[in-house]
């Protein structure tokens, strides 16, 4: 089970004992239990930094993790970097190279108070930087390839409840090495545990997080997803292997890892 983290397993700020109203829940530690009866593996995929993804692999006694939106992945210990041509440099991170580069300041001046740092969780990272306002990222990119930036992606990684001057509806937008993407680290992570793609579901509320159904057999939307952002209805549709969960975060882990469970 590859799971996202924001909106997906956790409930509301960010608690694995909430549902998506606050209330004390613990329908995602029964689908952890459920799991781990039946031998299945939970491997968090998120944008947050490491430590915060580590810590929860953690208590969930889970010894992979994807973090930095698939920037880097860890398997029992061993780190992999999905960066390309962008490694750290000495004590220079990648995430400091791409500062030098000027890149973030270009985003920032191009979308005048339509993007800004996602301020505080945009502190610590080594490999991507994080954004939160609402904006093409299509237009985005073609703006980083036509600076020469075209090593670097910007992708959206979900809506978020916090608002920005006018806008009331943000997104988490992440600025990685165009060669990481959830999806590609899902499969490496089941190549290196040699899984079958029939034998791995997984779940989040995001655009990106999304593609992770195209290497796996079932993926699961929780129903805030689309309640949230539009955009994930017509890409959902285009998949069949997806369903859009009743229950929403927190409580839509649960449901797949059950649902799944029971059908087989």
């Amino acid at each position: 089970m590859y799971t996202d983290l924001d909106g997906t397993l956790l409930g509301r700020r960010g608690s694995l004992f909430a549902d998506g109203e606050g209330n004390f829940s613990l329908l995602q530690a029964r689908g952890i239990e459920a799991c781990h009866r039946v031998g299945a593996e939970i491997v968090p995929k998120s944008g947050r930094r490491e430590p915060q993804v580590m810590e929860l692999a953690r208590l969930m006694g889970q010894s992979s993790y994807i973090f930095e939106a698939g920037c880097a992945m860890v398997i029992d210990g061993e780190r992999t970097l999905f960066t390309g041509e962008m490694e750290p440099e000495g004590e220079v991170t990648v995430a400091e190279q791409i500062t030098i580069a000027g890149v973030p300041e270009l985003l920032f001046k191009a979308y005048p108070e339509r993007i800004e740092f996602h301020s505080p969780w945009h502190r610590g990272r080594e490999y991507s930087h994080l954004f939160r306002g609402k904006i093409e990222v299509s237009e985005a990119n073609s703006l980083l390839a036509e600076a020469g930036h075209e090593h670097l992606r910007l992708l959206d990684n979900g809506a978020i409840g916090r608002p920005m001057g006018e806008l009331k509806i943000t997104h988490a937008y992440h600025l990685v090495p165009r060669g990481a993407s959830k999806a590609g680290a899902v499969e490496a992570h089941m190549r290196a545990r040699g899984y079958a793609r029939e034998e791995c579901i997984a779940i989040g509320d995001s655009i990106e997080d999304l593609a992770v159904a195209d290497v796996v057999g079932q993926f699961f939307v929780p129903a805030n997803g689309p309640e949230r952002d539009a955009g994930l209805i017509g890409a959902i549709g285009e998949r069949d292997n997806v369903t859009v969960t009743e229950g929403a975060q927190g409580e839509c882990f649960y449901e797949a890892v059950v649902g799944t469970l029971a059908r087989r």
